[in-house]
């Protein structure tokens, strides 16, 4: 390797780290907000145990989608910031928002349709109840985070990461002390339980939304309409189209991608009780491992999506490189800990105190967790990649070949197989992971594809 080429490679890892940090401490201040809801609906009742799994995921199946949808703007901003810099990075930015706000109010327009989900399942009914006052008021906290959403992928399109960062972690903060005063009745707040967990996400929302708000450029909103008026009808309505097309290809994967992690929770609880319980906190516990990794994966695909932008498709490969060996540490890192110690993991959950069975079964769960984390290195990283050049629709094609195509199926063989049987939990979780590691292995073969013809969909003369 030449001295030239290790400074470019010592450049870019810089490079990668000043991006993807403050957007790991924004996905760290996401764990913390979902740490806090998931051990306060743990520590009030059983019933917010069992039920705080199912209606989270399913929450999160729907707003994915339309938040998803309106990610692909990170990718057309970061494009048109290589490209031509700031000012027509503002105008993709305004044009997201716009997209953002009409998603949004699909979403709340959905409300009384996600409260009728539990119906469809055999669970008890307390737990249904509780799934359903939940669900009805996530199209509320959902639709703010689809605006959110919005605004974020402007900052991060043009490398101002440590805004989403202050943002986001003030706005978990706010979330997390207002889920514990809302569920247990503290503060002078009612007590609510589960309805309380929703409204606490509500109340961090807005405060988000308020500071994205305030930090965006003085006249950001009229210069980026201008831009579009001067641009006139036509090529309005083409970017849109551009973008609704696949923006819903990137929204239904994700979309899939979650409906797939509901199926996933919806089908352990075959297994039981005991698999349910012990479940719910290993998906919480997962999350620590796999939190960080999306917010690498952005950082570094914003940087190939800059690169894309200037045309400098030899840029990527090293990017990759760089990501994934910072990836890898800190997966490396987790999964000693998963491994080593699962009941220091587990005890903020309260385990210590429940059923013996529910111990065992989480604690074999938890040692089995790096699989999935070090898959998911490949699959999100790939993921993101491969949105900045607008491959969504290959995204979308692989995630339901091979998810619902072949892991789900083995899944609910396996389940079935072992109705009632707790010890399976773990096989799962492996079965689930060999897949996640297959479809992230298809998505790196086509980011060097892709690299090597200089593909980018993104473009409008590209969408046909």
């Amino acid at each position: 390797m030449t001295t030239a080429t290790r400074k470019l490679d010592l450049g870019l890892a810089r490079e990668v780290v000043r991006m993807s940090l403050p957007l790991m401490g924004t996905m760290a201040g996401n764990l913390l907000m979902m740490l806090v809801d998931r051990i306060c609906l743990a520590q009030y009742s059983s019933d917010t145990l069992a039920a705080s799994g199912p209606a989270v995921f399913t929450a999160m199946t729907v707003i994915t989608f339309f938040t998803a949808t309106t990610n692909l703007s990170r990718s057309c901003v970061a494009q048109a910031f290589g490209r031509s810099g700031e000012p027509a990075a503002r105008a993709e930015g305004v044009l997201g928002m716009l997209i953002a706000a009409g998603l949004g109010l699909i979403l709340l327009c959905l409300s009384p349709l996600l409260g009728m989900i539990p119906s469809l399942s055999d669970r008890p009914p307390a737990i249904r109840a509780l799934e359903s006052s939940f669900l009805e008021l996530s199209a509320l906290f959902g639709a703010v985070m689809v605006l959110n959403v919005s605004m974020s992928a402007y900052f991060n399109g043009i490398g101002k990461t440590r805004i989403s960062l202050y943002v986001g972690l003030l706005g978990q903060v706010v979330a997390a002390l207002a889920i514990y005063g809302l569920v247990f009745g503290r503060f002078g707040l009612p007590e609510l339980g589960m309805r309380g967990s929703a409204l606490g996400t509500l109340v961090g929302c807005v405060s988000m939304l308020v500071c994205y708000a305030w930090q965006l450029p003085h006249g950001f909103l009229r210069e980026g309409l201008k831009h579009w008026a001067d641009a006139g009808k036509a090529a309005l309505r083409a970017q849109v189209v551009l973008r609704l097309r696949r923006g819903f290809a990137s929204g239904t994967a994700a979309g899939m991608d979650e409906l797939g992690n509901t199926s996933f929770v919806w089908l352990a609880a075959v297994l039981g009780p005991i698999a349910l319980a012990a479940n719910n906190v290993n998906l919480t516990l997962n999350y620590l491992a796999i939190i960080p990794i999306i917010g690498l994966g952005i950082g570094c695909s914003v940087l190939c999506s800059n690169a894309i932008g200037r045309n400098e498709y030899e840029q990527i490969p090293p990017i990759l490189k760089v990501t994934l060996l910072i990836e890898g540490a800190y997966v490396l890192v987790v999964s000693l800990a998963q491994l080593l110690a699962p009941m220091m993991l587990l005890e903020p959950f309260g385990l210590s105190t429940t059923d013996v069975q529910i111990q065992t079964t989480a604690v074999d769960t938890t040692r089995v967790l790096w699989t999935f984390s070090a898959s998911f290195v490949f699959s999100m990283t790939g993921a993101a990649v491969l949105e900045g050049f607008g491959m969504t629709r290959f995204i979308l094609v692989t995630r339901i070949g091979l998810m619902w195509g072949l892991s789900l199926p083995l899944i609910y063989l396996a389940t079935h197989h072992g109705a009632g049987d707790p010890a399976w939990l773990p096989r799962i979780w492996i079965i689930g992971s060999v897949f996640e590691f297959a479809i992230g292995c298809i998505y790196f073969w086509n980011i060097r594809q892709a690299t090597r013809k200089r593909l980018n969909y993104l473009q409008v003369q590209h969408a046909a």
